[in-house]
């Protein structure tokens, strides 16, 4: 049978692992291999994908690969995964102190004024970014969904200016599975730090210290800091670190990252072993039996067939012996071996693959497991089903339930929009605007008794004040918002609607991990496009980065509510429901566009794993509200406020520098009259609208900042509520502002930003156009 088949509850032991290249590779890593006993613990909502337990973790697989899995069911898990029962409770010595680790190095510092360089490196959601943040005294986001940190982050570690530590994607395996896999591969291959920090989460230690076993094999000095030590003891887990020091030859060092608590001495030690340039003692991990010593003699024949090749191409000739048994073509590129190598090192694989009876890549995946094994049986008592998980499974049972999962989703959307748009957000924004308009006229009677110029006050007021002082009202309306999606990321809700909705996305063609970058591009654009590095699909990476412009984001917010509130006002929730749909509903039918002509294909396997729930840190959604405002601020007061002059200045002159009576003889009327004949069929032939329209392509708030200038505060006295719904349409989907086109070309490139573009201008004008003729024809 397949591991389709399996009930939920049952148990089974996997026979065979079908599949082939990278993503079998990644099934390996992820330690879905023979021998591996394996529990089903549910099903998605719409019956796909599933959760299994697989060495002591959770991981969710679609069913399609699953059915690739062979397995004999058995009654009961012969491997508990339960741990140590009783362990060493020595105190941690510190440095200097005998019997700890042994290492490899010359005891000779590096000289005086040496930058330390390290690598944090760590899986998905172990809290790495918190214990950079500890570190550095950054304060970068951190979300309890796995990929949040999509880019590197550098920075000295507090107190010692010499010392630069780089935060790393997170990532499973040192396999090319996917982008941020290889950029942290690439970097400690490549950039060569003088250590690594390896992070490791304290409660799932077993799936951790698959990572920590291929960066032994670099042979960089390296520091083991075990996070969430708190959680691991609190439900009456611990550990023998000196034990799994000696075990794994590097330095094992507790710490709470979230506490900061073992901080201190994680610093020590990452500043000892790169000035000493202590390398770890152990690289062998296999196992003495007559399966362990076939892989053994593999490792070593290849070893020195390869020595020579990856001295010169300044790879880790370990790590690069057990890539090369894996198949990892990249490596294999790189060491430029001949033909006669080749073949010897195939009859040697071929021979290793006889003896052991697994194939190359599941030998090297079961050696790895087996070694983790032996380490956590003797050196880890496995915590209690922490508070944490029951309440996670608590909470699941209704939000990733069959019949309910869908109707919390729905619900949790519209709630969040409803108090955004009408109760909290509403309410600041009124305030804030109240404001504004109350220091708007102290200015306005100060210029006058002051006798300020004519032209120098209307710019101060016509100008600034109307057109930045209109955006920045809206100012609580996305921080709002953005909170509210700071709490959905923070407590690992996002990471489950990425697992039920998987099966929606797959039917127009992408993986349920697309979700995580489209309810982003609701805030932002920008770190939407740039969060789609966490996927592992290059098709899927595009095909989500050309949808999540259709996704509203908050910058239009304001031209939203500034139309509806003034043209709509008694359908002001369904008008805001209705764009949003409308954005998704044609989203869609692109995606289905694109999956029949430029993306052909399916999507990706759904391989990932769900984090508890937690209750989302204080500290950290303030801080991602300040960056929002800040960024939203910087943008008013930088695009907004120049993009404000300029309109300003354009409409109050003409060719010849001369002060206009009316503004439709001035410079930006000349201007915008080119594109009056593309935009009279939607109802927005006035060159004011066309004005704002480009305007709005350096940042979204400024169309209605624009059109406050231009139309001297009249907009609902010159355009009709037809217009305005016109109007409203082409600005959801028409191109994004200057910010997400930059991010755009920089994963894509010219062409696809370019294109992307003129996409969208078309997309958007029909859509205007038929919404305008539709309307004319229901009003008639």
């Amino acid at each position: 049978m397949t591991l389709k088949e399996l009930e939920i509850g049952k148990s089974a032991v996997i026979k065979t692992v079908g599949g082939e290249g990278a993503l079998r590779q990644h099934f390996l890593d992820m330690g879905v291999i023979p021998g591996a006993e394996v529990t089903v613990i549910k099903f998605a909502p719409m019956g796909d994908p599933m959760e299994l337990q697989i060495h002591g973790y959770e991981l969710t697989l679609r069913l399609a690969d699953a059915d690739q899995i062979t397995i004999e069911q058995i009654s009961s898990r012969t491997r508990k995964h339960e741990g140590a029962r009783n362990i060493n409770q020595s105190v941690h010595p510190g440095l200097g102190e005998e019997g700890k680790y042994h290492v490899k190095g010359d005891g000779n510092p590096l000289p005086e004024k040496t930058r330390l360089t390290y690598a944090l490196v760590g899986n998905q959601n172990c809290g790495k970014t918190t214990l950079f943040n500890q570190l550095t005294g950054s304060n970068q986001h951190i979300g309890n969904f796995p990929g949040v940190t999509v880019d590197r982050k550098d920075g000295p570690i507090k107190g010692y200016p010499d010392t630069l530590v780089t935060d790393l994607p997170g990532i499973y395996s040192m396999s090319p599975y996917s982008s941020e896999e290889i950029v942290s591969r690439n970097f400690v291959l490549e950039d060569k730090p003088k250590a690594i920090i390896n992070i490791i989460d304290a409660t799932n230690i077993e799936r951790n210290l698959y990572l920590t076993m291929q960066l032994l094999e670099m042979d960089i000095p390296m520091v083991v800091a075990l996070n969430m030590m708190d959680e691991m003891t609190g439900n009456s887990g611990s550990v023998d670190v000196n034990g799994m020091e000696a075990m794994l030859g590097v330095p094992v060092v507790p710490i709470s990252a979230a506490k900061n608590e073992g901080v201190d001495e994680l610093v020590r030690h990452a500043l000892h072993i790169a000035k000493y340039q202590e390398r770890p003692g152990r690289q062998d991990f296999c196992s003495e039996n007559e399966f362990g010593g076939a892989v053994h003699r593999c490792i070593h024949a290849v070893s020195h067939l390869i020595e020579d090749h990856a001295e010169h191409a300044g790879i880790p000739l370990r790590f690069a012996a057990s890539k090369i048994i894996e198949g990892d073509h990249l490596i294999l590129q790189k060491l430029e071996l001949d033909e006669n190598e080749h073949e010897a090192i195939e009859h040697l694989i071929v021979q290793m693959e006889k003896e052991r009876g697994l194939d190359r890549s599941a030998a090297i995946a079961d050696m790895r497991f087996n070694f983790i094994e032996k380490v956590c049986e003797k050196t880890v008592v496995k915590p209690k089903a922490s508070r944490e998980r029951i309440r996670s499974e608590k909470i699941d049972r209704i939000l990733t339930g069959k019949y309910t999962a869908i109707p919390c989703f729905i619900g949790i959307m519209l709630l969040v929009f409803f108090l955004t748009f009408h109760v909290i957000g509403a309410f600041l924004q009124n305030l804030l605007a109240m404001g504004i308009d109350a220091l708007s006229n102290v200015t306005d009677r100060a210029l006058t008794a002051a006798g300020v110029n004519e032209v120098l006050h209307g710019l101060i007021i016509d100008g600034i004040f109307a057109g930045v002082g209109s955006v920045l009202s809206f100012l609580p309306i996305i921080v709002t918002l953005f909170f509210f999606l700071s709490l959905m990321e923070d407590s690992g809700y996002i990471a489950r609607v990425a697992f039920f909705m998987d099966k929606l996305l797959r039917k127009i063609g992408l993986s349920g991990r697309s979700i995580v970058p489209m309810l982003i591009g609701f805030g932002c654009t920008v770190p939407a496009v740039m969060s789609t590095r966490t996927l592992p699909s290059e098709r899927d990476r595009k095909m989500t980065i050309l949808l999540t412009p259709f996704m509203s984001c908050s910058a239009k917010l304001p031209i939203y509510a500034f139309f509806t509130s003034a043209f709509f006002p008694e359908y002001g929730a369904l008008v805001m429901c209705a764009l949003y749909l409308t954005g998704i509903v044609i989203g869609i039918l692109v995606a289905l566009l694109y999956r029949k002509t430029l993306f052909r294909g399916d999507a990706v396997p759904f391989v990932m794993e769900l984090p508890n729930y937690r209750l989302p840190g204080l500290k950290n959604v303030m801080q991602l509200l300040w960056e929002k405002a800040k960024d939203f601020l910087q943008k008013a007061f930088t695009v907004i406020f120049v993009a404000t002059i300029c309109i300003w200045f354009l409409q109050k002159f003409d060719l010849h520098f001369n002060l206009v009576a009316d503004s439709k003889d001035s410079i930006l009327a000349m201007i915008s009259n080119c594109l009056v004949p593309i935009f009279a069929p939607l109802g927005l032939g006035d060159w004011r609208i066309c004005t704002s329209l480009i305007s709005g392509v350096m940042a979204k708030e400024s169309v209605i900042s624009t059109l406050e200038i231009l139309f001297g505060g009249a907009v609902k006295d010159a355009l009709t509520p037809v217009a305005a719904a016109s109007l409203l349409v082409f600005s959801l989907l028409y191109t994004p502002c200057i910010a997400a086109i930059a991010s755009i070309r920089r994963e894509l490139g010219r062409k696809w930003a370019v294109g992307m573009v003129i996409w969208q201008c078309m997309i958007a004008w029909v859509a205007a156009f038929a919404v305008r003729w539709l309307m004319v024809l229901f009003m008639r």
